[in-house]
């Protein structure tokens, strides 16, 4: 019998074909309305024409936003943040992740239990304020990207990947004359390359969406990310703030709407242009990293 020669069958098929359909169009539609209405005239925004298709089409907004020295400034903020976060993630998720997974550690329940503990118990955003202050690293990139240094979930689905890994590989490693340091380099770090992008595709849009440590730790806004940026823009409309160029256009060639959605685009199409390269291995890296206890 053909796929669909069993009526009943077909008909499901079609159902959830139309239920999927629904559900992508929701999820699509508001990000595709942001990038049509960011490329289109402010005249037919403020009048409520853009629908499906942009209206007069313009890139005015980008313009503006471009030439905007504080919004470059954080766009570049944010890439640095970013860069160095997620490198400092790797590493020492890494290092924390690969003596657990081995048999041979001594003591390694005990770590992980207290490691673990952390995820359900936090001291609360004051004590880290106070720890971040007396260790002097307020207003700086370190008090972005050295807190949130290790995600215990993240290294726990690591270690369970390290686990999975043959022992004898490593011992053969060690015959060959290398340490634990090499073994870990030359063996385990090559055969973890779906679990590496994984982490590195979970870290960077952490870190590229976050906003909220620079909103307690940073008191230069030359040092704000752009997610912070877009905060004040979408939020507290601090349109004219950002831009001197800003003020003098909006309500002529772009109104309000066209800046806000522009922004957001271009916030987050670095996240939409690295998934694509990194999805191939994001179900591998992180099924086999949260399968095995």
């Amino acid at each position: 019998m053909s796929r669909f020669g069993n009526k009943n069958v077909s008909l499901f098929d079609l159902i959830n074909m139309v239920f999927m359909l629904g559900v992508v169009f929701i999820m699509l539609y508001p990000l595709y309305y942001m990038a049509i209405v960011s490329i289109s005239a402010g005249g037919p925004v403020s009048r409520g024409e853009v629908g499906f298709y942009p209206v007069q089409l313009s890139l005015k907004a980008y313009e503006i936003i471009f030439s905007s020295a504080p919004i470059v400034q954080a766009y570049q903020n944010t890439l640095l943040y970013t860069t160095v976060g997620v490198a400092i993630n790797l590493i020492m998720t890494a290092l924390c992740a690969y003596p657990l997974s081995r048999s041979h550690f001594y003591g390694k329940h005990l770590f992980a239990m207290l490691i673990v503990f952390t995820m359900f118990f936090d001291g609360g955003m004051i004590p880290r304020y106070l720890v971040v202050d007396s260790l002097g690293l307020l207003n700086s990139l370190w008090a972005i990207v050295l807190p949130p240094a290790i995600n215990v979930f993240y290294m726990v689905m690591m270690r369970t990947f390290f686990q999975a890994i043959p022992e004898a590989l490593i011992e053969s490693a060690h015959i060959d004359g290398a340490n634990d340091l090499k073994a870990f380099v030359k063996v385990v770090v090559p055969l973890s390359a779906p679990l590496i992008a994984t982490m590195i595709l979970f870290y960077a849009v952490g870190h590229w969406n976050s906003f909220f440590s620079a909103l307690i730790y940073l008191n230069e806004s030359s040092k704000f990310p752009i997610q912070l940026i877009l905060r004040n823009i979408v939020i507290q409309g601090d349109m004219s703030a950002q831009s001197t160029e800003m003020s003098g256009v909006v309500g002529t060639m772009v109104v309000d709407q066209n800046i806000k959605y522009a922004v957001v685009m271009i916030a987050i199409l670095p996240i939409l242009v690295l998934y694509p390269f990194l999805q191939k291995y994001f179900v591998k890296g992180s099924m086999v990293g949260s399968l095995k206890g």
